[in-house]
């Protein structure tokens, strides 16, 4: 068990449909990352950017990018996470991995798709939220557009950290500092979501706002969070455990199955 976890997550202007030059551009980024650090986030299609195009980008799950990531994964001795599209018996999905150091994953398939954006029409929705149990932390890592739906992230199993990885545009930006912050506060728990910048090959401007939050919604990363850069932080169990026991709000909660 670690008392505490350090983390990386790295915000930045992805190549549109480029997964090639995207892997290079993490690879650089994450040569970078300290030693002792735990985990590492990556962003929502971080080897595409949000794309329609699941025809021609979409990979097999055991193929580069997993394989990158599990490269990575075991040469820096950390997990690593982020989603990628998929194809997988004939329908693409929104996957989201969770790349364990000794290379073994768990994934997630985005549960809400973002019908504005029609993403629904390319990508089948997940079924079930995915909790990680890493070095004594139990984790609930989403995408996106799920983040505007408090149910499907309600802490109902006693999670210590919930995870956001994103292409949230510029223009609803506001929305996505306030949600954030709101599930870190409504959950009991650290809250950290991973947006990216630039503009993608659809037009869509984005701005970052990247952000970690404590249980009580305190910013642990204040940054200037728009331009790209990669943050490193820490979150304590010790912290999260005095809250709850100070507090107890989480023993208040309503009762409820989702279907």
């Amino acid at each position: 068990m670690s008392e505490k976890l350090n983390i990386a997550f790295i915000q930045a202007n992805l190549h549109w449909e480029d997964a090639e030059a995207n892997r290079r551009l993490f690879s650089e980024e994450i040569a970078k990352i300290s030693e002792g650090v735990e985990l590492i986030i990556l962003p929502e299609m971080f080897t595409t950017g949000f794309s329609m195009n699941a025809e021609n980008l979409a990979e097999e799950t055991e193929a580069k990018t997993l394989t990158w990531m599990r490269e990575i994964a075991r040469s820096k001795s950390t997990a690593v996470t982020g989603s990628v599209i998929i194809t997988e018996n004939g329908n693409y999905y929104n996957r989201l991995f969770f790349v364990f150091p000794d290379g073994s994953y768990k994934l997630y398939d985005k549960r809400h798709t973002f019908t504005l954006a029609k993403e629904h029409l390319t990508y089948t929705a997940g079924t079930e939220r995915l909790i990680v149990e890493y070095k004594g932390w139990k984790i609930c890592p989403l995408v996106c557009y799920d983040l505007r739906f408090p149910v499907w992230a309600r802490n109902t199993v006693e999670y210590d950290l919930l995870i956001y990885v994103a292409n949230w545009p510029e223009k609803r930006v506001n929305a996505w500092d306030a949600l954030l912050k709101a599930r870190a506060i409504e959950n009991m728990s650290y809250c950290v979501g991973l947006n990216r910048t630039g503009e993608d090959g659809d037009g869509y401007v984005y701005n970052g706002h990247s952000a970690a939050y404590d249980p009580l919604g305190k910013e642990l990363t204040e940054l200037d969070r728009s331009d790209e850069f990669t943050a490193e932080f820490s979150i304590e169990k010790a912290s999260l455990n005095e809250v709850r026991n100070k507090l107890k709000f989480l023993q208040d909660r309503d009762n409820f199955t989702l279907n």
